[in-house]
């Protein structure tokens, strides 16, 4: 793709945000450099076939304290403090190492090992984080794993500091939230695959690195592309104020479910006067609803889960650290950086809803929202990841849905269906192009956007509007302070130009494909049943499991799949399959028709009337054209 350079628009803008945004603070690189043992080079890691699983070397354009003009200086100094990569002491006793993932692993070191918190995405990486730890601090044994949350980026990578068999034998403890991996397995599964197409625009994995291109995440620089792997675990926290000692060191623990992931927790260590805030304290407003898509968070309790915190813990706490970023120390900065957090989450809530209750609708509001001074001051509360203008509209969701109710907007008709009869009331394509152009020569690329938008919906074919499209997106990207709008604005521009680049990631993995319940499979391919093809089927199926001897009934009645737990009943049934387990089941619908594994008696058309009613998901479905 070749990329254009930076409007003068963009660049009146990003002097003058030099101007106004205190760039003189300098104590986020103070404390982003404290505790620093040694770095990891080169820092690029391969999996065992050679791929390239991370290279945070290609961010080294980041060397450079002045941003570009075609980056936002803002998140030019965010991504430059992401990029620092190695191993730091926290405190003696706790070891981060940052930069070699999208998150940070941190080791707590114990009686007679070390305690891993949140082993990064791929086993590779949290392999490589894990040997440049030893080499520093000793060949210690890992005693027990902690995941903070139910995001992949705090468990992927469990195979790189320990193993199943170890797990089974009892010589490691892994520990989570409740509900821990019901979250992990139906985030993954259920809407996984569009999820994950979102989130190759969300984080730029497929785009170039550069001060033209991808220059980071805001919480972290891109996710790493290896091993994706579960371990289930074995101690789940269930109650704020539990205690337990795992290799000599007291753990305190207080539950923050449906914060930034619904299965979340905070931890204390006494020992250490270290406080572990997971990923719902960050040196960057998060999101209430992701732009890969998710549920919409709670920001009420989140701010809640915060007060809590600062009020058990702040008085006994020297240092602040969490699954992203750098550390926080002393009890009067924590209490500052913690107490504005909170002020954060909750100010977006509570304004959000006083606007909603005076009759504005959610992009209304996300126009006229600003945040108090005290809050746009701190560069920890700003946008690089989540937004005020998307966080707003999620609490507008959360609360209302995605109805603004105005009836003309009730009915509306979709974009392939709108574009057209926009483009014909505005004179046609090519006039349509013309007025975009005037817009972009003017610097109102949001209206360029818009129009461009219509013109592609109409006919994606059209040269000039692509190309106009492409340029259009570029200084969007050039002008934004988040880092996963920038991505957005250039994985648009990158597909309008090359194609689509479809999901660089697996959205699913088969260690976590592996933890699904019985009831989760049959839900899983409930979502694929292709309604229509299946309005005239009537089919009861049973299944039963070999290794549990555990039967479920397959209704599919109405184009709507129905499983219940029951006794075998061959009389009553179409067909019945005997399977092996739950992979082999999964395997089946996946489309490994073969035998073994597999006893089926009763219509033998049953089950292949069935299978050809189940879509297959599109991961590379179209996002910026139709």
């Amino acid at each position: 793709m070749e990329s254009n350079p930076p409007s003068a628009v963009v660049e009146a803008a990003h002097r003058e945000h030099l101007t106004t945004l205190p760039f003189g603070d300098r104590r986020d690189f103070d404390d982003a450099d404290r505790g620093f043992i040694a770095a990891l080079e080169p820092c690029v890691i391969t999996a065992d076939d050679g791929r390239l699983v991370w290279d945070n070397d290609s961010y080294r354009f980041l060397d450079s304290e002045q941003a570009p003009a075609s980056v936002h200086p803002s998140l030019w100094r965010q991504s430059r403090l992401c990029a620092k990569q190695g191993l730091y002491e926290v405190v003696d006793g706790i070891y981060q190492v940052r930069g070699l993932d999208l998150s940070n692993i941190t080791f707590v070191e114990g009686d007679s090992g070390v305690i891993v918190i949140d082993p990064l995405i791929s086993t590779e990486t949290a392999a490589a984080a894990l040997a440049l730890y030893r080499a520093h601090r000793g060949d210690r044994r890992v005693t027990a794993v902690i995941y903070t949350h139910s995001h992949v980026d705090h468990f992927g990578g469990v195979l790189g500091v320990t193993t199943q068999a170890d797990v089974d034998a009892g010589r490691v403890v892994v520990i989570a939230p409740e509900h821990f991996t019901t979250h992990a397995v139906q985030e993954n599964v259920y809407a996984g695959t569009a999820m994950a197409r979102r989130a190759a625009y969300m984080y730029g994995a497929a785009l170039a690195r550069g001060p033209l291109g991808q220059v980071g995440c805001g919480l972290g620089q891109v996710p790493s592309t290896g091993e994706v792997a579960l371990i289930v675990p074995t101690l789940d926290i269930r109650e704020t104020g539990e205690i337990h000692s795992i290799d000599g060191v007291d753990i305190e623990f207080q539950m923050a479910p449906g914060t930034e992931a619904p299965a979340e927790m905070h931890f204390y260590f006494p020992k250490f006067r270290a406080l572990c805030m997971a990923e719902n304290a960050t040196h960057n407003l998060h999101n209430l609803l992701t732009l890969r898509g998710a549920l919409v968070r709670d920001p009420h309790g989140w701010a809640g889960y915060l007060t809590e915190a600062i009020d058990s813990f702040a008085d006994r706490t020297d240092v602040v650290f969490a699954s992203h970023h750098w550390p926080t120390w002393g009890r009067d900065n924590i209490v500052e950086y913690l107490s504005l957090q909170r002020d954060l989450y909750a100010y977006l809530h509570d304004q959000t809803l006083r606007l909603i209750n005076q009759g504005h609708t959610g992009i209304e509001i996300a126009e006229q929202f600003e945040l108090p001074p005290a809050l746009q001051a701190a560069w920890h509360t700003h946008g690089y990841y989540g937004s005020v203008s998307h966080n707003v509209k999620a609490v507008y969701q959360r609360y209302m849905g995605w109805f603004d109710g105005n009836p003309g907007r009730l009915w509306q008709h979709p974009p392939e269906a709108l574009g057209p009869r926009y483009v014909d009331a505005m004179g046609g394509i090519d006039r349509v192009v013309e007025l975009a152009r005037r817009a972009f020569d003017s610097g109102d690329y949001r209206w360029a956007a818009t129009l461009l938008d219509h013109a592609v919906f109409t006919d994606e074919h059209h040269r000039g509007a692509r190309a106009l499209y492409a340029e259009v997106l570029e200084q969007l990207a050039y002008g934004a302070e988040n880092a996963v709008w920038r991505n957005f604005f250039l994985g648009g521009a990158t597909e309008l130009r090359d194609g689509k680049f479809g999901t660089p990631t697996a959205p699913s993995s088969p260690t976590l494909l592996a933890q699904l319940t019985p009831e989760q499979i049959f839900d899983a391919v409930a979502i694929n049943v292709n309604g229509p093809r299946a309005w005239d089927l009537d089919l009861a199926i049973d299944v039963t499991f070999a290794d549990t001897g555990d039967t479920y009934r397959l209704t599919l009645r109405n184009g709507v799949l129905v499983h219940r737990r029951t006794e075998p009943d061959p009389s009553s049934a179409h067909a019945s399959v005997t399977v092996a387990d739950r992979m082999r089941l999964l395997t089946f619908f996946i489309g490994d028709t073969a035998m073994p594994g597999l006893q089926v008696t009763g219509a033998p058309d049953v089950l292949q009337s069935f299978l050809r009613v189940l879509d297959r998901p599109d991961p590379n479905f179209s996002i910026v054209t139709p």
